[in-house]
């Protein structure tokens, strides 16, 4: 479990340890990477003979918190199915990741194969920031779960702390107090205004429209006192396409028609940035992808867009063209978590295909 999340869990390195015995013990090349102390990743590679196209597979180690589980860690198999926290996110994926690179090291392809497995995508995705300062390849296929379809495309965000300032004062004596969450009041008027706005711009035609939330509010001192200070913080949801400076622009425009109120004090800042993530049809893993699946499958797996964040856009930020193809099942951070056991395997032979024709 990420300690990020769960003060206290143990983290990844157990895991990481163990990913890289497995390889080691069958000839693969593997190094443990740490972007944090006790946060561990596993970089592997299963080198080329030369010439060919490098492809990267990735899977991330970390998994969210157990409450409400009953048997968490035991993973149980009935009708095809195994049970358990990360089974499908996204142990299932890192499991047709390590075999697919063992199909790879008995393939001898021109290109080079690589894995990482990597720590902390649940929270602030040290482990894939770090292994990319130190990897490269010519495309990448994450292994999240997708129900073996073909993931193109997901949406980003980012995160916004929002202060409003009044005076403190005795709740008597409104001449003296200004209320600060009065105020906030009128920013969160501006968001409901933003999100209808979202709503009424052309959507992505695979995510749909950009969204804006507030998540957490906070301020005053006591019932008998005007509040001095609010806190909110606020999730904005973002298309492909979308930049920074496009948000800042949004949070501009709401604060510019408040400024002409002297009694409106507030400020903004920006506390994490993940982008969304799109990749080009007409991409080589895109096309080569397609076409593997169609001859594992019987047929070519749709192409999907996905709501939520994750380290694809990582790997596509760093100029590599990324997919997402994973397992079926369902349950990701809920009480119920199982993975498909034949959608693992069929994982496997799209990810070996692949590869296969890819770094041929």
């Amino acid at each position: 479990m990420n300690p990020s999340l769960v003060p206290g869990a143990a983290g990844e390195a157990e895991l990481a340890q163990f990913v890289l015995s497995w390889l080691h013990e069958r000839g693969i090349e593997a190094k443990l990477d740490e972007a944090a102390p006790g946060r561990l990743s596993v970089i592997a590679r299963v080198p080329g003979s030369g010439g060919g196209r490098s492809l990267l597979l990735n899977a991330h180690l970390d998994t969210v918190g157990t409450d409400n589980m009953a048997t968490p860690l035991e993973p149980v198999i009935r009708e095809g199915t195994m049970s358990g926290r990360g089974s499908y996110d996204m142990k299932g994926g890192l499991a047709a990741c390590l075999l697919a690179l063992l199909d790879a090291s008995r393939a001898k392809l021109r290109g080079d194969v690589i894995l990482t497995a990597v720590a902390d995508e649940e929270h602030a995705s040290l482990g894939m920031q770090s292994v990319l300062r130190q990897v490269r390849a010519d495309a990448a296929i994450v292994t999240e779960p997708t129900s073996l379809h073909l993931c193109v495309a997901h949406k980003g965000f980012t995160w916004h702390e929002v202060t409003t300032h009044g005076r403190a004062a005795h709740g008597s004596r409104p001449d003296l107090g200004n209320d600060a969450i009065v105020q906030m009041g009128r920013v969160l008027g501006g968001l409901e205004a933003l999100q209808r706005n979202l709503e009424s711009r052309p959507g992505h035609p695979l995510l749909g429209q950009a969204s804006v939330h507030a998540s957490l509010i906070q301020g005053g001192q006591e019932l008998s006192s005007y509040p001095e200070r609010c806190t909110l913080h606020v999730e904005r949801r973002t298309l492909p396409g979308e930049t920074l400076a496009d948000i800042e622009a949004e949070w501009q425009a709401l604060f510019s028609p408040l400024r002409h109120d002297s009694n409106f004090q507030a400020e903004q800042r920006v506390l994490m940035v993940r982008d969304a993530f799109g990749v080009s049809a007409d991409a080589p893993i895109v096309q080569t992808i397609l076409q593997q699946a169609k001859q594992v499958l019987g047929q070519p797996p749709a192409q999907i867009g996905l709501s939520f964040w994750m380290d694809s856009a990582l790997l596509a930020g760093a100029g590599i063209p990324t997919v997402v193809f994973g397992p079926h099942g369902a349950g990701a951070h809920a009480a119920e978590e199982w993975v498909d056991l034949a959608s693992v395997q069929q994982c496997r032979e799209v990810l070996t295909a692949t590869l296969t024709a890819f770094c041929a």
